[in-house]
């Protein structure tokens, strides 16, 4: 995958989706400007008194921009009916929820800036809340940055949605964690081969690496997009409760052969 494709990404392919998702911004469903502080990452969209978990979302972005980000660009819209379907799946009495509010939206090389707004985020939430088991949900670079700030000790397991996972990413920073992906065969902004090497890479270090393929699943997820939201959400409750929620993926996922196409 070339960062001229990702300078594109995220664009929402179906015109109707962007409009139907600007319509339900600041209406209803989930809400992304309750912060404890305006210089913060980290916008709580749920906060029980007394949360056992938390869920953070990354939305997606550029691999080169230093525009500001904001929350009614389509990437970050894309992800508000995941949220939901996430938070439906979830006790709201237990679990936290939030998204991580990015500076700029471009990873841009070195600097990894939504990592980085990520690992601020973390921190800002264990001043907050103190210890808690934290699940990671990103699409495509917010996949990335899940990824990188996997080492944070928040941080339980990552769910990825057709994440940027280029060849050499690191992943010694998964030890411990649960790392889960999910890809589209019909994406053509990043690739589902080298997320399937990825997973294979993370299987030395990470507690639990897998993959499924999503059949005839695109970059946007708005093909087949309720599978895509109810598998999400179904596997951030797993990760966060495996004694009390079935994983929704078959074990062949979890195995050393093909990744199964669902």
């Amino acid at each position: 995958m070339t960062d001229a494709r990702l300078s594109g990404e995220d664009r929402l392919r179906d015109p109707r989706e962007a409009e139907r998702a600007g319509r339900n911004r600041g209406r209803t469903g989930v809400q992304w400007d309750k912060t404890e502080s305006p210089e913060s990452p980290l916008l709580l969209q749920h906060r029980p008194t007394r949360p056992r978990a938390a869920v953070l979302v990354l939305h997606g972005g550029q691999a080169t921009s230093h525009r500001p980000a904001r929350p009614w660009q389509l990437a970050a819209l894309r992800m508000n009916p995941v949220a939901r379907a996430v938070s439906a799946a979830l006790p709201p009495e237990d679990v936290l929820i939030a998204r991580v509010r990015y500076r700029v939206r471009g990873w841009n090389d070195d600097r990894a800036d939504p990592a980085r707004d990520t690992l601020r985020a973390l921190d800002d939430l264990a001043e907050l809340t103190g210890p808690l088991p934290t699940v990671l949900l990103g699409h495509s670079m917010g996949g990335r940055a899940a990824l990188r700030a996997a080492g944070h000790p928040q941080v339980h397991g990552v769910v990825a949605l057709a994440p940027w996972w280029p060849p050499g990413e690191p992943v010694d920073q998964t030890a411990g964690r649960h790392i889960v992906a999910l890809h589209g065969d019909h994406d053509h902004v990043t690739s589902p081969t080298e997320t399937a090497d990825c997973v294979r890479r993370a299987r030395g270090t990470a507690a639990q690496a897998g993959m499924a393929v999503i059949g005839g699943g695109n970059h946007a997820m708005l093909r087949r997009h309720a599978f895509w939201h109810r598998t999400a959400a179904a596997l951030v409750a797993h990760l966060l409760d495996p004694g009390g929620t079935p994983d929704p993926l078959p074990e062949e996922c979890y195995g050393t052969g093909d990744f199964p196409v669902l």
